[in-house]
């Protein structure tokens, strides 16, 4: 099917602007004369925006699909309603992404499985850097670099190996930057006077995965990229004082960036009394001092992507004591509304000047800078030629709290239930083809391996 959109705002390269589009054998043209039998979407009140290219999910399907927490069919049509088109997809799975038959695996899987397009990262270790320095640059998205443990225990800490990679990849490398010595130099502490007692609750976390770590480990990291003129991607910064690291010059005149996900720039440590390990994650959620921090800096220039780091748990996982509980959020679905939130909020609803400034800016964050940052081929903007990825969002007039009942992920539950936003996501388009309208797929499945220029 074709489609004509007309009516709608159309965001995108730093303007708002509106005109009619069409979508013509999956890509977009900007002619719409003489498309006969194309059907017209009147997008009256949308804003027509990129489909969200997220660079950061943990869908936890190495192949088979039996992961409980998660798999390639469920956390991609979470994230098809939720206005997210593509995905790169993490290393750390059953099995890990750090060889050939692993990621040809993997490949094969999300295409019989995925709603969206996909794409993966390969996983460096201690003992795969060799094999991954040859390795094609165009099969994959980029180098996923954990350089404090996490899900999957993939820490890379052999310091020979580190600068090796450093040195010689060709590639984006995407670092996981927390201090593993002080992370567990804490744990063996609190563990001692805490486990065990009332006293061992998530609010421990931001305390044992603490500043510290953080800022040293990504001082390390950017200190051996600027020495070794590395192209580094510092993932899901947690803290005003790394901001300190970075540059706010145009995001083609870096070689080093940075993402924030929404849960950082959403929680903070006050919600630890109410949703305890439903929002444990690595690194950690920390003060509101540093989530204002975060906000600041995407304004201006300083981060660069936003991605969730989407990382589902099984509930009856995420109910253990703190100690024993894992970390990671389930967050894809909601993503683009939790950006556009602060602006559209009856409460906090800023006027008509500031919406024209932050959309574009979202738009750019979500969409641009991970096309351009990874290399996507012909995705991430509404320009003559490209692939079909679009979504129609508009204001809610009539919004309700989010329910268990709407949640697509195979864990259901989200530290978001109750919320409510004040957003929703009318249509979904993927490759040209209609995937999602009204929070409900259509049943149309037309998603693509990505492809990487560099």
């Amino acid at each position: 099917m074709n489609y004509i959109i007309k009516n709608a705002k159309i965001v995108n390269e730093g303007s708002i602007t509106e005109f009619p589009l069409l979508l013509k054998e999956g890509r977009i043209t900007f002619d719409v004369e003489g498309c006969e039998g194309a059907e017209v979407i009147d997008a009256t009140g949308c804003y027509l925006i990129p489909g969200v290219i997220d660079t950061h999910v943990h869908f936890r399907d190495g192949g088979d699909g039996s992961n409980p927490a998660g798999d390639f069919a469920t956390e991609s049509a979470a994230a098809a309603v939720g206005g997210t088109t593509s995905v790169v997809d993490m290393p750390n799975t059953v099995p890990q992404t750090t060889t050939q038959e692993a990621l040809e695996q993997k490949e094969k899987m999300a295409a019989e499985k995925s709603a969206v397009n996909y794409g993966f990262m390969i996983g460096a270790t201690n003992e795969n850097i060799e094999w991954l320095l040859q390795m094609d640059h165009r099969r994959y998205a980029a180098i996923k670099l954990f350089l404090g443990s996490s899900t999957g225990n993939m820490l890379v800490n052999d310091e020979e190996k580190l600068e090796k990679l450093f040195k010689e990849a060709h590639k984006l490398i995407v670092a996981h930057c927390e201090e593993e010595a002080v992370v567990q130099a804490n744990l063996k502490n609190f563990k001692m006077e805490y486990q065990g007692t009332e006293k061992e609750t998530a609010a421990l976390h931001p305390q044992i995965r603490n500043t510290e770590a953080c800022y040293l480990s990504t001082y390390k990291a950017i200190e051996r990229a600027r020495r070794l003129g590395t192209r580094l991607h510092v993932a899901h910064l947690s803290t005003a004082t790394e901001l300190n690291l970075l540059s706010n010059k145009a995001l083609e005149e870096k070689h080093i960036t940075a993402e924030v996900t929404p849960n950082h720039l959403w929680f903070d440590d006050r919600d630890y009394e109410k949703l305890g390990n439903k929002i444990k994650c690595n690194p950690s959620i920390k003060s509101n001092d540093d989530r204002l921090a975060l906000w600041a800096a995407l304004y201006d220039g300083l981060i660069d992507t936003i991605g969730t780091d989407h990382a589902p748990h099984p509930k009856e996982a995420k109910k253990k004591p703190y100690f024993d509980a894992p970390s990671g959020i389930p967050s894809i679905q909601h993503s683009l509304q939790m950006m556009m939130e602060p602006f559209f909020n009856p409460e906090s609803k800023d006027d008509e000047e500031a919406i024209k400034t932050w959309m574009p800016l979202m738009v750019a964050k979500m969409c641009h800078n991970p096309a351009t940052l990874f290399g996507i081929e012909s995705r991430g903007f509404i320009r003559e030629g490209y692939w079909g990825d679009l979504v129609l969002l508009k204001e809610e007039p009539l919004p309700h709290p989010i329910t268990k009942d709407e949640l697509k992920y195979k864990c259901g539950w989200s530290p978001l239930e109750g919320e409510t936003l004040h957003t929703r996501i009318a249509k979904v388009f993927i490759n040209g083809e209609l995937v999602s309208e009204g929070g409900k797929l259509t049943g149309k499945k037309n998603a693509m391996a990505l492809q990487f220029e560099k």
